[in-house]
C-alpha cells in the first residue's frame, strides 16, 4: 500500500536526519572559527557591504568574506547560517537564510528591523547552521504523498512508482526527431514524449544523456502550451541544463544560484531577470523611500522617551508597509516571469522555494536520478502528472551518512526502483562517444550487459601513437604496504612510484599537445599524499594546472583524456574497504578518454571476483604488467 511505502520512508528519513545532526554536532562544537573555516563551514572574518529591505519584515545583508578567499566551502543558497561576533559567539548571534551566494559574497535574509549594535564592533564571522530546511521539505512531501495516497483513484503516477501500476504510452503519433542523435537516443526520445506518465533514460557514462534530455525537453515544449519542471540533486548537474536547454532558444528560469556563473547561466536566473523587468524601477524606488524611513528611525537610539519611541514604531511601521508593497509587486514580476517561460530548473528543494511553491507542471524531469535521495524526488513529483528518470544507477548512489538507514533501503533510489519494476518504460542509451573501446570493454561487460559500444570517432583514440590505452600495473610482491591514516587509509609507496610513472608518461609524449589528467583514490587521506607529491614534483610544475587529483567521488559526471586510479589497499588479509563499492570502480574507471592506468596490489584485489576478473580483461589485452617493470624508470 502507498501510505506504508511512504511511512517507512518518513522512518529512514527521520533515522538519516539523527544521525547526520549529530554528524554536524561531533564537527562543529567546540571547535574554533579556524577550524570550521577550514571544513568550509564558517566564513570568517567578514565585512558588511550592504543591507536593504527585504521581503515583508525581512532586512537583507550583503557581506564578504575578507581573507582565505581560496578556500572551498558548503554555503549554498536556501542555506540557514548564523551572523556572529568573536567578542561573544554564543550571544552575540542572529540567524538568517541565505538569498545569494556567489563567489565571496552573499546575501542573507534576516527578520529583523535592524542589524544589533555587536555587528558594528569587533570581527564578525558566518557559520552554515545544520541543513534542516532540505530535510523538513522532505518529509513535508514525504507526508503529502501519504494524504495523495488515500485517494487512490486520483493518484495513477503515485500508484505506478509505489505499487506497480503499469505505465502507458500513446500510439502511432510520430515525432520529428533530429537525425544527429544515434538510434537509442532518439528512441529514448520517443520513449519521453509518448509516455503518459513515465520514461526512463539509463545513461550510462559518455552516452550523451544530457544531450538526449535536452532534444527530448525541447520536443516537449513544442508539443505542449505547459511549463516543464527539470531538476537534478546537485547545482552543477542544473546549471549544465539551463545553460544547454537556454542555448536551444527556450525560456528558462534558473531558480536558485548557480554554482558556476557563466553569461548564459546568469542570464536564465530569476534575479536577473526580474532586475531586467521594467518594473524594477517601482522596487528601487520603494526601498529607496523604506532605507529612508529606516535611516530617520535609527536617529532614535537608547536613551528617549515615549514620544520618541512612539515616533521610531511609526518609522518602522512605514519601512514594513513599504516593504510588503515592494512584495506584492516582486510578486507581480514574478508571476509575470514565470507565466511566459516554457522550462523552470531547480534542484530537488529548490523546486519547493517560494518563489515556485504553488506551480504545477504537466511534465517534470529528474536528471542525476541515481544520485538522488528518493525523499527529495518527491518534492516534485508531487507537482507534475508524468515523471523523467534520467540517470545511471550502476554510478555512484546518494551519499547516506545513517547505516541503518542505507541498509533498510534509503540508498535504494526511485530510479533504481522503477527501472526494475517498468523495464518497458527504460530505453538504455547504447552508444557512448568519450572513451576508447578497450577503456569501456570491462564497465560494459560488468554492468551494461556487454550492450555499449564505442562511437567510431573515439573507438580507436589513443593518447599517441602505439601507447596502449589501459594499463594494470601490479604492485604485489613491492612491499608497498598500507598504513592507516586516522580514519583513512594511504599507501605512500603506491602514491610515489604512481607520480614516478606518470613523470615517465609525460616524457614520452613526443612534444604533442599536453593532455589533461585525473589521479583518483577513493581515500581521502591518499589524495591529500598524492596532491603534495604532485605539488614538490619539479618536472610536473609546468603542467600542473592540467592535473587534477582528487577523490573518485568528485569526478562522477567528468572526464579527462588520461585517468591514474591508485587504489591504495594492500594487506595480507585481502580486505578492500571502499574498493567493494564496485559502482565508485565504475565511475573511476569509465572517466578516461584516451588511456587508463590503474595501479594496485592484485595479491589482495583478487579475493573480490571484481578485481581478480579486472585483471584477466587486463591479461588478455596484453596490458598487464608488473610495478617491477617500471622500477628503474
Amino acid at each position: 500500500m502507498p501510505k506504508e511505502y511512504f511511512k517507512q520512508l518518513q522512518h529512514l528519513l527521520d533515522i538519516e536526519r539523527e544521525e547526520d545532526l549529530q554528524s554536524y554536532l561531533k564537527l562543529t562544537e567546540n571547535t574554533s572559527a579556524a577550524d570550521r573555516r577550514a571544513l568550509g563551514l564558517t566564513w570568517y572574518p567578514i565585512a558588511i557591504r550592504n543591507t536593504e529591505i527585504g521581503r515583508g519584515d525581512y532586512l537583507t545583508v550583503e557581506l564578504e568574506r575578507t581573507t582565505h578567499q581560496e578556500f572551498s566551502h558548503q554555503f549554498r543558497f536556501g542555506s540557514s547560517v548564523v551572523l556572529f561576533s568573536n567578542h561573544d559567539a554564543k550571544t552575540d548571534r542572529i540567524e538568517g537564510i541565505i538569498t545569494h551566494q556567489s563567489g565571496s559574497r552573499m546575501k542573507i535574509s534576516f527578520r529583523v528591523d535592524e542589524l544589533p549594535d555587536w555587528s558594528r564592533d569587533g570581527k564578525l564571522g558566518v557559520d552554515l547552521l545544520f541543513d534542516n530546511n532540505s530535510y523538513d521539505e522532505m518529509q513535508a512531501a514525504l507526508k503529502q504523498a501519504t494524504h495523495l495516497a488515500e485517494n487512490e483513484a486520483e493518484n495513477k503516477l503515485i500508484r505506478i512508482l509505489t505499487q506497480g501500476d503499469k505505465p502507458s504510452f500513446r500510439g502511432e503519433e510520430k515525432f520529428i526527431i533530429p537525425n544527429t542523435l544515434n538510434a537509442s537516443q532518439q528512441l529514448a526520445v520517443n520513449k519521453i514524449i509518448s509516455a503518459d506518465h513515465l520514461a526512463i533514460v539509463h545513461g550510462p557514462p559518455g552516452t550523451g544523456k544530457t544531450t538526449t534530455l535536452v532534444h527530448a525537453i525541447k520536443s516537449l515544449a513544442k508539443h505542449s502550451d505547459q511549463k516543464i519542471l527539470v531538476v537534478a540533486p546537485s547545482n552543477t548537474a542544473v546549471d549544465l541544463l539551463t545553460e544547454k536547454l537556454a542555448a536551444e532558444g527556450l525560456k528558462v528560469i534558473r531558480v536558485g544560484n548557480p554554482a558556476r556563473v557563466s553569461e548564459r547561466l546568469l542570464a536564465a536566473t530569476l534575479d536577473h531577470q526580474m532586475a531586467d523587468h521594467p518594473d524594477m524601477k517601482t522596487i528601487k524606488a520603494l526601498k529607496k523611500q523604506a532605507a529612508e524611513f529606516k535611516n530617520m528611525a535609527h536617529k532614535y537610539k537608547r536613551s528617549f522617551g515615549k514620544a520618541e519611541r512612539d515616533q521610531r514604531k511609526a518609522l518602522f511601521d512605514e519601512a514594513h508597509k513599504i516593504g510588503r508593497e515592494v512584495e506584492k509587486t516582486e510578486q507581480y514580476i514574478m508571476d509575470n516571469l514565470f507565466g511566459k517561460a516554457q522550462i523552470i530548473t531547480a534542484t530537488l528543494v529548490g523546486a519547493n522555494h517560494y518563489t515556485v511553491r504553488n506551480l504545477s507542471y504537466e511534465t517534470i524531469v529528474i536528471d542525476e536520478a541515481g544520485q538522488a535521495l528518493e525523499p527529495a524526488c518527491w518534492i516534485p513529483i508531487l507537482k507534475a502528472r508524468k515523471v523523467i528518470l534520467a540517470g545511471d544507477h550502476f554510478q555512484l548512489s546518494p551519499t547516506i551518512k545513517s547505516n541503518e538507514a542505507s541498509k533498510n533501503g534509503l540508498s535504494n533510489t526511485l530510479l533504481e526502483k522503477t527501472a526494475g519494476l517498468h523495464p518497458e518504460s527504460v530505453v538504455r542509451l547504447n552508444e557512448q562517444y568519450r572513451m576508447h573501446k578497450d577503456i569501456m570493454g570491462y564497465s560494459s561487460k560488468v554492468f551494461y550487459q556487454d550492450a555499449l559500444k564505442a562511437h567510431h570517432s573515439v573507438a580507436d583514440r589513443l593518447l599517441f601513437a602505439d601507447d596502449a590505452p589501459i594499463n594494470f600495473i601490479d604492485t604485489a610482491g613491492c612491499s608497498f604496504e598500507e598504513k592507516l591514516d586516522g580514519t583513512s587509509t594511504t599507501n605512500p609507496d603506491e602514491a610515489a612510484f604512481l607520480v614516478k610513472h606518470l613523470s615517465h608518461l609525460i616524457d614520452n609524449l613526443q612534444n604533442d599537445s599536453f593532455p589533461s589528467i585525473a589521479i583518483v583514490s577513493p581515500y581521502k587521506q591518499q589524495v591529500q599524499l598524492l596532491t603534495a607529491l604532485i605539488d614538490d614534483n619539479e618536472a610536473l610544475a609546468p603542467y600542473r594546472k592540467q592535473i587534477a587529483v582528487n577523490t573518485i567521488d568528485s569526478f562522477q559526471g567528468q572526464e579527462r583524456d588520461v585517468v591514474y586510479i591508485s587504489l591504495t589497499r594492500s594487506n595480507a588479509d585481502g580486505t578492500i574497504g571502499f574498493l567493494a563499492d564496485t559502482r565508485r570502480m565504475n565511475v573511476a574507471m569509465t572517466r578516461a578518454k584516451k588511456k587508463l592506468v590503474v595501479i594496485g596490489d592484485s595479491a589482495t584485489l583478487s579475493k573480490s571476483k571484481f578485481y581478480a576478473d579486472f585483471i584477466e580483461y587486463t591479461e588478455k589485452l596484453a596490458a598487464y604488467h608488473s610495478a617491477w617493470e617500471y622500477m628503474d624508470l
